[in-house]
């Protein structure tokens, strides 16, 4: 029998139900949540006369539409167009509503999502997280299970802490040798996307190991990590 890989460890210990379509539930650990994805998701919640299930699980940034200069400061005011506006407001004051871990714009901890995660302490290795984003795969660094999810399915999350999906192949990259001076993780992952293409990706989930990859920093393995989701 066939050892298992990162990925099967990690599903396997947060499954909770497999169905015989091959469809499966799993246990969310970490859900983060952002200003574009989310407001329909607790309108949806609000419809349903639903609560967010784990309130504890969820923390929440505005980072799509958060200006980056020096005019932030002023809070919200600060973003010019109304639909952006908008969407931060209503997620202040749905995590406002629910008691949700919020770094605001004048928060100094804010920021983009996939960065504040890790920052915080908010993604650690084992864990399953989940964000309205498809560059989730980012926190596939840290040995997590990681990857977007649309705003529906950000709404079932919130209400259910589970996920329905189906369980992805496996796919290992393995990257050996030393990179020369001006090389940078980039280099490595647009290169491995040059070779296997922008849907070869599709239906996998992919373990990256060899030397190249050991010798790497954190933020070296984020850049892959976050970049893999454009293999498809």
């Amino acid at each position: 029998m066939a050892g298992k890989t990162l990925y099967d460890k990690l599903w396997d210990s947060h499954l909770v139900k497999q169905r015989d379509d091959g469809s499966a539930l799993i246990y969310i650990d970490r859900h983060i949540i952002h200003e574009v994805t989310s407001p329909q998701a607790f309108e949806g919640l609000r419809l349903a006369k639903r609560k967010p299930w784990r309130i504890d699980s969820i923390i929440a940034t505005p980072d799509h539409n958060v200006p980056t200069t020096s005019e932030r400061k002023g809070g919200i005011d600060a973003i010019e167009d109304q639909v952006s506006r908008l969407q931060v407001q209503t997620l202040d004051d749905n995590c406002d509503e629910y008691g949700i871990t919020e770094f605001k714009m004048n928060d100094p901890r804010q920021g983009i999502v996939h960065v504040i995660g890790p920052e915080q302490g908010a993604t650690l290795p084992g864990m399953s997280v989940v964000c309205g984003d498809s560059h989730t795969s980012t926190h596939g660094a840290f040995g997590a299970l990681a990857h977007g999810i649309g705003t529906s399915e950000v709404e079932h999350v919130l209400a259910t802490q589970c996920l329905v999906a189906k369980k992805m192949k496996n796919m290992l990259v393995s990257v050996e040798g030393q990179l020369p001076f001006g090389v940078t993780a980039k280099d490595i992952v647009l290169a491995v996307i040059g070779k296997i293409g922008t849907a070869g990706g599709n239906g996998y989930a992919i373990e990256f190991a060899g030397s190249a990859i050991r010798d790497l920093s954190i933020e070296g393995r984020m850049t892959i990590c976050n970049m893999s989701i454009e293999a498809g």
